[in-house]
């Protein structure tokens, strides 16, 4: 490429801009086909530039690993006579719709808006693209940036943030200074640049660029000292972001910073939240990360609670934790807390229950010894407790608890509120795993309402709340700020992203591990069988698992009196929350295979694991699994075979 373009000041409604300009680029009239491109090229007119498709630049570049790597390929497909008409040549349509596309994503960058009314198109993978991603100079040196390097374009693989909008990047093309670690979207990097923000919401007065110094310009630049050090005075933190700064009164905001919004509803608490330029305190606990706020910088405070109630402003914005939107202005929705009880009381010990058809009958002091019967919402064994059953005796039982379970719930984990469901008799491999622990469940599950969204929690994980107090840890736990960052659980020694951590000490628990239950009974102990890890392996003589007879590693139940030692999945089996019964769908190959419960007279072998199957079956003609995922491995070797 002949140059990289550059910014260049413009003044567009009596605002001063820096826009990006590239000069061999200008707005391409609509071309249907090689030819009428080749048409044109042939005109007085200069050959107007066409662009090979982003993904065969990714692919071409690629050195076949998990590590980002730079592009070093110019955008622009050169025509000539001998071009091959199956090529991934875009060709740019100018829509006008009143409305943009629900499906119109970028599919080469990480960036969450679509691609507006105007992108290219690529006939042959049929994918929309930026026009920003697509014409992406190799380089290109940014005003927010001056003294540094030019940022080169990358194929990044991983997660981390771009520094102009704050929005993460995941595997796509970005902008990166690999000696100051900046990342930028595309778009962002070429999005026009305001000289100056009346930002009030956020301040008194205008706040004004820190510019680039240069002693060569046609109009008078408002020069500023260069400091080492400016903090934020609205997120009180100290980064390389973009910076605005008030000369007046010495005000500092970052430019991701000065588009915060003023009122908004996060998942860590019942009430809206609303920024404030500073805390009476100078020091005071966040509500979401647990660590102190500097009261002196801005944050957010309930508008019920007042300042009882206090959030960092970047902890506020966080992932998982805000719904997005801007909710000053905007009236009260309906409150959860005034939904319906979930069931109604028809006389002394007999309930309706909004999720089944007939009436439910209280029983007390039951003692099933019946392994196959569990509770249909969390699907675990129903073994001493008070139960409801359904009074026509179809089998349907419910603990209390789980009977008690509300409609709706807004839970820490998740913006938006969650509505309790039941699932039918067939469960899918992926859909039907829920969101937190990643188990699949086929009992009753909260999900939200937004299609986008795809979150679900099974009854259990719903029951986790701030603070949490688990059995086998003396303080108390909070659930984790970032659900993307994989930590390793000190129970079962997994790396897991939902997890709950403990603020004084470095104690990590999984969802999943969380949520088993800490004491069970066993057939074949008349004592409970306690949650145990690592060194509770040492007390006992033995160290193999009742059931398996197999080595007892890293998590297990055991009696203390008995020594009776099981794998927590000889317990409850692989898949706890399925039941005998229910039709499992392997979504990749669409298969159904349906659950039997454990045999006591024959284990068959796994295919997949090789290992003899322990309890619930899963089958389908004369194929024999032993849980949901070695049927889902099954299946991928099976689609891989079939690809070569």
């Amino acid at each position: 490429m002949d140059s990289d373009g550059g910014f260049h000041e413009v003044e567009k409604d009596g605002e001063l801009f820096l826009v990006y300009h590239h000069p061999k680029y200008r707005p391409v009239p609509q071309i249907k086909s090689l030819s009428s491109a080749a048409e044109v090229a042939n005109d007085d007119h200069p050959p107007l530039p066409i662009f090979i498709c982003p993904y065969v630049r990714w692919q071409k570049e690629d050195p076949g690993n998990f590590r980002s790597f730079m592009i070093d390929s110019s955008p622009e497909f050169v025509l000539s006579s001998e071009a091959s008409y199956n090529r991934h040549v875009l060709t740019l349509f100018w829509c006008n719709n009143e409305t943009i596309d629900d499906n119109g994503k970028c599919g080469i960058c990480s960036f969450a808006s679509d691609c507006g009314t105007n992108y290219y198109f690529c006939a042959w993978c049929h994918s929309k693209y930026h026009k920003e991603c697509v014409e992406s100079p190799l380089k290109i040196k940014h005003p927010y940036y001056p003294h540094h390097s030019p940022l080169q374009l990358y194929y990044h693989k991983g997660y981390t943030d771009c520094i102009h909008c704050g929005r993460e990047v995941a595997n796509g093309l970005i902008y990166h200074c690999t000696v100051y670690q900046i990342f930028m979207h595309p778009v962002c990097a070429m999005k026009p640049i305001p000289i100056v923000i009346d930002q009030q919401k956020i301040h008194d007065h205008p706040l004004t660029p820190f510019p680039r110094q240069n002693s060569v310009h046609d109009h008078p630049l408002t020069f500023f000292p260069r400091q080492n050090s400016l903090i934020c005075n609205v997120c009180g933190s100290l980064e390389k972001y973009p910076t605005y700064i008030c000369v007046r009164c010495n005000f500092v905001a970052h430019r991701v910073c000065a588009e915060f919004p003023h009122t908004i509803k996060i998942s860590r608490h019942p009430h809206r939240i609303s920024r404030v330029s500073s805390l009476r305190y100078e020091k005071w606990p966040c509500g979401v990360c647990r660590k102190s706020i500097d009261g002196n910088y801005g944050a957010y405070t309930c508008n019920q609670c007042g300042e009882y109630y206090a959030v960092h402003s970047k902890c506020a914005l966080g992932t998982g934790v805000w719904d997005g939107e801007e909710l000053k202005g905007v009236p009260e929705k309906d409150d959860i807390a005034q939904d319906a009880p979930p069931f109604s009381k028809i006389s002394e010990g007999v309930v309706h229950y909004f999720l089944h058809e007939h009436h439910l009958r209280l029983e007390k002091n039951v003692l099933l010894d019946d392994e196959n019967k569990f509770c249909e919402a969390c699907l675990m064994p129903i073994i001493e407790d008070e139960l409801y059953s359904c009074a026509d005796e179809c089998e349907f039982i419910l603990h209390e608890t789980c009977l008690k379970a509300r409609r709706r719930i807004q839970h820490a984990l998740h913006p938006h509120p969650l509505t309790l469901k039941a699932n039918n008799n067939y469960v899918s491999s992926s859909s039907g795993q829920c969101t937190a622990c990643s188990r699949t469940c086929g009992g009753f599950v909260y999900e939200c309402p937004k299609h986008e969204c795809s979150f679900k929690l099974d009854v259990r994980c719903a029951l986790i709340s701030e603070p949490f107090d688990y059995q086998g840890h003396e303080h108390p736990l909070f659930l984790s700020l970032d659900p993307y960052v994989h930590v390793l659980c000190k129970v079962c020694k997994w790396r897991q992203n939902y997890s709950l951590n403990c603020i004084k000490c470095d104690f990590i628990v999984c969802m999943e591990c969380a949520t088993l239950p800490y004491k069970v009974r066993y057939k074949n102990d008349k004592h409970f069988l306690t949650l145990s890890w690592g060194e509770e392996e040492e007390r006992c003589e033995k160290y193999w698992c009742e059931e398996c007879e197999d080595i007892v590693k890293n998590l297990f139940y055991w009696c203390n009196d008995c020594c009776t030692i099981l794998h927590t999945h000889c317990l409850f089996s692989e898949d706890p929350y399925l039941k005998p019964g229910q039709v499992l769908l392997e979504v990749r190959e669409k298969k159904e295979f349906q659950i039997l419960p454990k045999s006591n007279t024959s284990r068959p072998i796994c295919p997949f694991c090789k290992k003899p199957c322990q309890g619930k079956r899963f089958t389908r003609d004369k194929l024999i699994a032993c849980s949901a995922s070695c049927v889902s491995g099954m299946a991928y070797i099976r689609a891989r075979e079939r690809e070569f």
